[in-house]
């Protein structure tokens, strides 16, 4: 009898009622921000409600046709692993520069357009770069991802950035209540109910939410129930080089980011990510922006609120974050179901986010412990890039006397740890050192030196 090939568990496929409640899962995760963008550029051009109605479900029908061709794949497009694709914060400012200062939505599509005909070209370039983010590089920038993103979990869950009862007790307390119902349900529940236990908590604290005042569904009853995305439906795209260079600068941020979520990714799932699914995986990114620029939204990157789920559930099937890819495409065609889950209230997600955003960062923690930080400078390092990644988080104003490339870049503090991180570990474990120094010893512990464990605690995982 011949002897089937196992199924590695990033393939496998869960049962239909598994992949609706962990796809379903995904979405709320990430939907918050992923509305996120198109509401602050079309706020900042002071677009009337319809057309603010319009950018979010054309964002949500992109997302989802983005999701589905990063996770399901063809031909040299997609990476195949369970990666969520949302719009990119890293694109915000630029863009409502753009839109504001006379070159308006057209300008800011037409510059999208060729960023992401810029990722496709520049995708096999960055696969070669896969050799400089040995496991020191890469836990120190997934450990950045982690810490970038749990402001974001804070601010969700004192009740959303500019809400009028920011960091009342109330939406603290609501938090709380589902930061303890998810780890309750992750700590008591069966397994498969532990495994959805971001889900079980966001739909608990929606119930209790709604009788305490919490919700505003005003918003449902005034959405449409089919809308439909067409192209250029705000007019042709125009070319202006300032918006074009500009936008650039942020394709060449999105490919360092999306690069550190592929690897967190890989790690997490035991599939390790080659230069080539690595260059797939971006040519996936540069032509899911394209299309956003011909549809009406904007530049699509890997979501790290995503990666954050894998790691904390450990379902691990790229199908299921397809699936989550096609509930994005139904919110997109009938934006009523957008709109009922927009009115989740952002303390609910606080809480939840609190969880998976730690488990980013304690992924981070888990990939430098295979590292040896003895006789070399890997401490100085991580220090360095993780100071340079949290700064821009915990100084938000750091660089605003600089040029707005340089904010383009420095302000996002994972490309500014990432960058710091690749550079510093050129320059101790990769140049030729002083003698004595340890450099060359550095340089095997940083990198192919401790492959074998790694590989080792991926056979474990899977």
């Amino acid at each position: 009898m011949a002897q089937t090939t196992p199924v590695h568990p990033v393939d496998e496929v869960p049962p239909a009622r598994h992949l609706a409640a962990f796809g379903l899962q995904h979405v709320l995760a990430m939907y918050a921000g992923a509305v996120a963008v198109p509401l602050i550029v079309g706020g900042a051009m002071k677009l009337p409600p319809a057309d603010l109605a319009y950018l979010i479900t054309a964002d949500l029908l992109i997302c989802g046709i983005a999701t589905l061709i990063q996770c399901v794949g063809f031909w040299r497009f997609g990476v195949r692993l369970p990666i969520m694709q949302g719009c990119t914060f890293a694109a915000v400012s630029p863009m409502v520069l753009i839109g504001t200062t006379g070159g308006g939505l057209p300008a800011i599509y037409g510059s999208v357009i060729v960023a992401g005909l810029a990722i496709m070209l520049l995708a096999p370039v960055f696969g070669k770069l896969l050799r400089f983010f040995p496991p020191l590089v890469t836990g120190t920038v997934i450990l950045i991802i982690g810490l970038s993103l749990l402001p974001v979990a804070g601010n969700w869950a004192a009740g959303g950035v500019g809400s009028a009862d920011f960091g009342e007790p109330k939406n603290l307390a609501l938090a709380a209540f589902v930061l303890a119902v998810v780890l309750g349900v992750q700590r008591f529940a069966p397994v498969f109910l532990s495994r959805i236990a971001v889900l079980i908590g966001i739909a608990v604290g929606l119930a209790v939410a709604v009788p305490f005042g919490f919700t505003d569904f005003r918003g449902v009853g005034n959405a449409d129930w089919v809308g439909i995305s067409t192209p250029f439906h705000f007019g042709a795209p125009t070319f202006e080089f300032s918006a074009i260079v500009s936008m650039l600068v942020v394709a060449l941020v999105c490919m360092t980011e999306t690069t550190g979520d592929f690897i967190a990714v890989g790690e997490m799932t035991g599939r390790k990510v080659s230069p080539r699914s690595l260059s797939d995986g971006l040519r996936a990114d540069g032509l899911s922006t394209v299309l956003g620029g011909v549809f009406n939204t904007f530049p699509y990157t890997a979501y790290a609120q995503n990666v954050g789920l894998v790691g904390m559930t450990r379902v691990r099937s790229r199908w299921v974050v397809a699936t989550a890819g096609g509930i994005l495409v139904l919110l997109g065609l009938l934006p009523k179901l957008g709109a009922v889950v927009a009115a989740i209230p952002a303390p609910v997600l606080g809480g939840a986010g609190l969880v998976m955003f730690g488990t980013v960062a304690a992924s981070g923690l888990r990939t430098l412990a295979e590292v040896d930080f003895t006789g070399n400078n890997n401490l100085t390092v991580v220090a360095v890039s993780v100071a340079m990644g949290v700064l821009p988080v915990g100084v938000p104003t750091v660089y605003e006397k600089f040029p707005d490339w340089f904010q383009t870049v420095m302000n996002s503090g994972i490309s500014a740890g990432c960058l710091t991180a690749i550079a510093l570990n050129l320059l101790f474990n990769h140049l030729p050192g002083k003698a004595g120094s340890g450099a060359a010893e550095a340089d095997g512990l940083a990198g192919g030196g401790i492959e074998k464990g790694v590989e080792k605690s991926r056979e474990e995982a899977v």
